[in-house]
């Protein structure tokens, strides 16, 4: 396994290693540069799961 990291840029939309743009304009690290490639769909994934879960909290209260 590398130690490497890959970054998804928001600004050019590209995969970038760490030398690349500044942290505030990009998502990760991801492990690989597939990964990374998939960030925006990542976090749509998360954001939809999340919004989900405020639903049903909100719904049928806190279970926690």
């Amino acid at each position: 396994m590398s130690d490497e990291q890959w970054f998804f840029c928001l600004k050019h939309h590209t995969v970038e290693g760490a030398d690349g743009c500044r942290a505030s304009d990009r998502l990760g690290p991801y492990p690989d540069k597939a990964t990374a490639a998939r960030a925006l769909e990542i976090a749509k994934e998360r954001t939809e799961a999340e919004d989900e879960s405020d639903r049903e909290w909100n719904e049928r209260g806190s279970t926690r």
